[in-house]
């Protein structure tokens, strides 16, 4: 086996970050180097993510050491952009950010580096190839895998309706009212109705596969009374038979080692806790409907993360993902 490489972690106090450290403490070809908080610096790792009691002696830094392969950025919405604008990173540091500020491609350029759009599934070899990598929504995933197959067969006709759930956790660490136990339990809404932030990266995906596609994805997304997870509806018309539908799914997905198609109706306790993503296939008259579900803080966000990594590096995609989902 190779040297491991060193991972740096910016942004480390929450809950992606948490999750990063879960898997990267069991990575076979990753050493953990500084774990960077601004509010948390000489705080042990565990004081604030209270699960990795007894799996670390971390603590948290002010700075990251230098020595560093690879970075991920665990910052909110709006500040990987200004880091990175500010840090000296050696040319040979790969990064990984997990906000949306370079998901889209007008953005993508925008620090001195460039980066590719990470979703395996529809760039894997672009990602192997890459310096900097923009890890896609956790919303935007489980819709793309929904579509990825019909855009690359030239499928999609018309519009696009998605409905999805999410849990409380993807809202983040930080407290509002929607997050709150009191609020969420025994509770569901709608929020961004329409105007999600993630239909941007979903739209130049399907266009960068069906050039010309230029239907709306209308997209309800909901507040789930639970903690982690997705759950997502997406249907449109399409006049292909159910049969050949689900052989073009299982084409698509065939050397996909996380997204895999079920021959049976999904549930979410398939997935938590999982780097995978289900995708199941119906037909109700004209209309294809593409039900999917993963862990918002796995393949939505820290999982495919470290599958980014895995990629950049040349290491085996499944390497450290291998958890099991919490089932009962």
């Amino acid at each position: 086996m190779n040297n491991p490489i060193t991972v740096g972690i910016v942004g480390g106090a929450g809950y992606t970050a948490g999750e990063l450290l879960r898997l990267l403490l069991h990575h076979p070809q990753a050493e953990i180097g500084a774990v960077v908080s601004s509010t948390q610096a000489g705080q042990p790792v565990h004081a604030v993510h209270d699960d990795l009691l007894g799996d670390t002696d971390l603590t948290f830094a002010s700075e990251l050491r230098g020595d560093e392969d690879v970075v991920f950025l665990c910052l909110g919405h709006g500040h990987s952009r200004e880091w990175l604008g500010q840090a000296r990173l050696p040319a040979r540091t790969k990064v990984i950010d997990l906000s949306n500020d370079f998901r889209l491609a007008a953005d993508r350029d925008a620090t001195g580096r460039h980066f590719v759009y990470g979703l395996p599934e529809a760039s894997r070899e672009a990602i192997r190839a890459a310096d900097s990598v923009a890890n896609p929504g956790c919303f935007a995933t489980a819709i793309q895998l929904a579509l990825l197959p019909l855009a690359g067969a030239g499928l999609l006709r018309e519009a696009v309706h998605v409905s999805a759930i999410t849990g409380s956790t993807g809202a983040g660490r930080g407290l509002a009212e929607t997050t709150g136990y009191t609020w969420r339990t025994g509770n569901i809404s709608t929020y961004k109705t329409f105007t999600h932030q993630h239909l941007g990266e979903i739209g130049e995906t399907l266009v960068a596969l069906q050039p010309g596609f230029d239907q709306p994805v209308r997209f309800i997304p909901y507040r789930g009374n639970f903690t982690r997870g997705i759950f997502a509806s997406t249907y449109t018309t399409c006049a292909l038979p159910l049969p050949d539908l689900q052989q073009l799914y299982a084409d698509y997905y065939r050397a996909a080692p996380f997204t895999l198609v079920s021959g049976k109706e999904i549930h979410l306790k398939q997935v938590v806790n999982t780097n995978k993503c289900l995708v199941h296939v119906a037909k109700h008259d004209d209309q294809v409907l593409i039900t999917t579900a993963l862990d918002n803080l796995l393949k939505g966000a820290s999982g495919q993360a470290i599958q980014n990594m895995n990629l950049l590096f040349g290491f085996e995609e499944t390497a450290g993902l291998g958890t099991k989902a919490s089932f009962f």
